[in-house]
């Protein structure tokens, strides 16, 4: 089997550019043709394999989006929510990708419209979350959330959180909203320190479409980020339309361990005593990254150094 993969890393971290030439020697041995990022030519590829943390990967959907790549995430970072394998993992998780050992699953995205006061809008996009915050330290923003055109609640507060079900361990889980199996089919309403009695996270149905419109009387603007990397003011009388998008975020996923797995690791979640055991045995078992065999080639992180 021959493909073609796109070769994406963090650009400041000396480790994640020695893995990408480590993979792009062993994409080729294998018969692959490897090209690293800054010589993508904008055509088709198999997948492209991203070599940092989450922020990596979320650069590289931006770079892919149009073009049904999926994504192999190596944790060259700290979290490492989206990756499948280590860098110690590097050799072994080539090898299954030139193998056709793996599956691909969607993420669901969204998009947002963002509308002024003089009517002039502008769109993006979320894999994560798109968040409204106030400009100014010292005063409230305050908001109106309308649930399919229909006012729902105003109130003032720091910001609000619109987020995806793979978003809902970034931010909005931060704010206090709750974790969603990125299976959902739903969008995440999280206010940042709201200043009202019903400011409650809410988890709406994935064709809904919220509006966070920016009351006129408003003492303090909005800046609205889109997974933390794009920003756009939103002045007040302006609106943010979030809905759910047709064009997910394509993952590389190995095996077929559940989300909770994933999550007792990523988050080091307390599991020992339970049943004599049972429960640290399906933390070992979600240890090696989404359903990898605990067992890796130790070789790859030297070779690529």
């Amino acid at each position: 089997m021959s493909g073609r993969v796109l070769v994406i890393a963090h650009s400041h971290k000396s480790q994640a550019g020695d893995l990408a030439d480590f993979a792009a020697r062993e994409f080729t041995g294998h018969g692959w043709e490897a090209v690293h990022e800054e010589q993508d030519d904008g055509g088709p590829f198999d997948l492209a394999i991203v070599l940092g943390g989450d922020g990596t990967l979320l650069r590289a959907a931006e770079a892919v989006r149009g073009r049904a790549i999926a994504l192999l995430g190596v944790n060259v970072g700290r979290m490492g929510f989206f990756s499948v394998a280590e860098p110690e993992d590097l050799r072994r998780a080539v090898g299954r990708i030139v193998a056709g050992d793996y599956r691909v699953e969607s993420r669901a995205t969204v998009v947002a419209n963002v509308t002024g006061p003089d009517g002039v809008s502008a769109q993006d996009w979320a894999l994560n979350e798109v968040t409204v915050e106030k400009a100014l330290p010292r005063h409230m923003l305050e908001v109106m959330v309308l649930v399919d055109g229909r006012p729902m609640s105003t109130f003032g507060c720091d910001g609000v959180v619109l987020a995806t079900p793979t978003g809902s361990t970034g931010h909005a889980f931060s704010a206090g909203g709750p974790v969603v199996w990125p299976e959902v089919e739903a969008m995440l309403v999280v206010p940042v320190a709201a200043h009202a009695l019903f400011a409650r996270p809410l988890v709406v149905s994935s064709t809904t479409a919220v509006t966070i419109a920016v009351q006129a009387e408003s003492r303090t603007p909005g800046v609205v980020s889109f997974d933390s990397r794009r920003g756009m003011a939103l002045e007040a009388g302006g609106r943010l339309e979030v809905r759910n998008s047709a064009e997910p975020v394509r993952l590389v996923r190995f095996g077929d361990a559940p989300f909770v797995d994933r999550l007792v690791h990523k988050f080091s979640l307390p599991v020992t005593g339970w049943r004599s055991g049972a429960g640290e045995a399906a933390a070992d078992e979600g240890a090696a990254g989404d359903g990898d065999a605990a067992e890796v080639d130790k070789g790859a992180a030297g070779n690529a150094q």
